[in-house]
């Protein structure tokens, strides 16, 4: 499992024109079973992305298809963990 943090590099206004594409980015995550939950940080200075993944490659691979990465709109920080202990509705979705 991952955690993968959003930090934004450029003013909000650069990021809006780029959103679209990034939730379209998002979705095609979503459908593949890779992403878990996202959303925005708050105050609003980039995003979180709960990944499940093999391995960190393949996080960087899936990181490397965001528009904000191909446009350096946010740098990422990549967090592995394994969940030691969960509610039963979110361990469905580690199986």
């Amino acid at each position: 499992m991952y955690i993968i943090i959003l930090t934004y590099q450029k003013e909000l206004s650069e990021v809006e024109k780029h959103l679209e594409a990034h939730r379209t980015y998002l979705d095609k995550h979503y459908a593949s079973g890779h992403f878990i939950a996202s959303g925005a940080q708050v105050p609003r200075v980039g995003g979180v992305i709960l990944c499940k993944a093999g391995s960190k490659g393949e996080v960087e691979t899936i990181i490397a298809q965001d528009p904000f990465y191909q446009h350096q709109i946010a740098i990422y920080q990549i967090i592995e963990f394994i969940p030691t202990k969960y509610s039963e509705d979110f361990g469905k979705i580690l199986l």
